[in-house]
C-alpha cells in the first residue's frame, strides 16, 4: 500500500536539532532551504549540490524545498517585479536540474507567520504555540503604533486589548513584541518597528482582490516553467488565516485555494496541504479540501489546533484538536492509493517538552516533532490495515 513520505524540517548548519538526530527518528526525507541566500536572489547549482551533500552524508534524502521565498516587490507587483520573478525562474531550473521535484512557498505580506505566545504552557507542562487576537490588536496598535491600525478594530475589541495590555509588565511586553516580530522561518534576523512600518507603506492601497490578481500574473509566469522542468509548486496557506496588520489575505478560505488553482489550470501549480494553518479557521472543511483538490496536493504539513473563543488558537498534540485528523488521513491514504504515489508529510511543529530546556526555532523542537511523528505514523498504519481488510 502506497503510504506518507515521512520527512523533518531541518534550517541547515546553524539548527539546533541534527541531522544525526532526524536519522534517528527513522525519516528519510529532509525538508529544507538555503536560508542563507537573500530573498530574490538566484539559488545557483553549487550551492544546492553542497547542501544535498551534507544530507547525504547523514544518510538521507532532500526532498522538498520549504521555502523558495517570493520578493515583495513580486507580491506588491511594484518595484523590480519582473527581475525576480526571472531570478524565480531561473532557480527553479537549477533546482530541477539538481532532481529535486518540490518546492513549497508562501505569499503572505511582509510577516511569514505569526504567534502572541510561543510558549503557551499547558497543563502538563509543555509548551505551544499560541495566537490571541487581543495580545496581537494590543501589539498593533500600542506596541507597533502602526498608523489607522484603531480603525481596524471594533471599540469591543480595542477594549478587550487594553484590558489585555494592561496585566502585562514592562519585561511581558517586549517579550509579545519580540514574537510578533520574529521574522522568516531560518532566519536569525527579526524584523524592527521600523522596518515593518516601511513595509506597511509599501502595501497601502493593496486590496485582497489586487494581492491575488498580483499572485495569479507570479502564477502565469512561473507554473509553465515548473512543468516543463517537472517541479511541482506547493503554496501554503496563510498563518494565521485571516489579515493581519491590515494586510491583505489570498489564501485563506476554501474559495481562496478554488481561485488560485483554477486561476493558473495546471498540475505544477499546487497546495501546501497545512491542517493546522487551514485548520485555525472554522469555516474550512478540511475533508471536503482533499475532495475537490486532491490532485492538486504536493506536500502535507500535519497538526492540529485548537480553537477557542475569537481569534484564539492554540497548537495542540497531533491527534487531539479541533481537526478531524482521523478522516483527514484516512482520504490522504484513499488518494495516494488513487493515484499510486505517496506524497511528502512532516509533522508540523510540536511541544516543547522539559527535557529540551530552549528551541532555536520555536515549535521545532525536537522531542515535540518526534512525538508528532509518532502519532502519525500510528494512525496511518492503523487506517492503512483498515483499509486492506474492507
Amino acid at each position: 500500500m502506497v503510504k506518507m513520505q515521512q520527512t523533518m524540517r531541518w534550517y541547515g548548519p546553524h539548527d539546533g536539532v541534527k541531522l544525526t538526530d532526524i536519522r534517528q527518528s527513522g525519516v528519510t526525507g529532509i525538508v529544507t532551504a538555503l536560508h542563507q541566500i537573500p530573498v530574490g536572489d538566484v539559488w545557483e547549482v553549487k550551492d544546492i549540490q553542497e547542501r544535498q551533500e551534507v544530507i547525504r552524508k547523514a544518510g538521507m534524502e532532500w526532498m522538498v524545498i520549504e521555502s523558495l521565498p517570493v520578493h515583495e516587490d513580486i507580491k506588491r507587483r511594484g518595484g523590480d517585479c519582473q527581475k525576480y520573478i526571472a531570478n524565480y525562474k531561473k532557480s527553479l531550473e537549477n533546482i530541477a536540474q539538481c532532481g529535486l521535484k518540490v518546492v513549497a512557498y508562501n505569499f503572505m505580506p511582509i510577516l511569514d507567520w505569526v504567534r502572541t505566545d510561543h510558549a503557551y504552557q499547558n497543563i502538563d507542562g509543555t509548551k505551544a504555540l499560541l495566537f490571541d487576537e487581543r495580545a496581537f490588536i494590543f501589539f498593533d496598535v500600542f506596541l507597533l503604533q502602526r498608523s489607522g491600525a484603531e480603525e481596524d478594530y471594533s471599540q469591543e475589541k480595542l477594549n478587550g486589548a487594553i484590558a489585555y495590555g494592561n496585566t502585562l509588565d514592562d519585561t511581558e511586553r517586549q517579550k509579545l513584541y519580540n514574537n510578533v516580530l520574529l521574522g522568516l522561518p531560518g532566519s536569525d534576523e527579526s524584523f524592527t518597528k521600523e522596518k515593518v512600518l516601511e513595509l506597511l507603506d509599501d502595501y497601502k492601497g493593496i486590496s485582497d482582490e489586487d494581492l491575488r490578481k498580483n499572485l495569479i500574473h507570479f502564477l502565469s509566469e512561473v507554473a509553465p516553467v515548473a512543468e516543463k522542468l517537472g517541479v511541482q509548486l506547493a503554496i501554503h496557506p496563510d498563518d494565521p488565516p485571516f489579515s493581519v496588520l491590515g494586510l491583505p489575505r489570498v489564501v485563506s478560505t476554501e474559495n481562496d485555494i478554488k481561485a488560485i488553482l483554477s486561476g493558473v489550470p495546471i498540475n505544477a501549480n499546487g497546495l501546501c496541504y497545512c491542517t493546522g494553518s487551514l485548520g485555525a479557521n472554522p469555516n474550512n472543511n478540511l475533508v471536503r479540501i482533499i475532495d475537490q483538490h486532491g490532485n492538486r496536493i504536493h506536500f502535507l504539513h500535519l497538526r492540529n489546533v485548537k480553537r477557542e473563543e475569537g481569534k484564539r488558537f492554540r497548537e495542540s498534540e497531533h491527534l487531539n484538536g479541533d481537526n478531524p485528523m482521523e478522516a483527514i488521513v484516512e482520504k490522504l491514504l484513499v488518494l495516494m492509493q488513487k493515484n499510486k504515489k505517496g506524497l511528502p508529510m512532516r509533522p508540523d511543529h510540536g511541544f516543547l517538552h522539559s527535557f529540551e530546556r530552549e528551541e532555536k526555532y520555536p515549535g521545532y523542537s525536537l522531542i515535540g516533532r518526534l512525538k508528532g511523528l509518532a502519532e502519525i505514523r500510528g494512525l496511518e498504519q492503523g487506517i492503512a490495515y483498515k483499509l486492506k481488510q474492507e
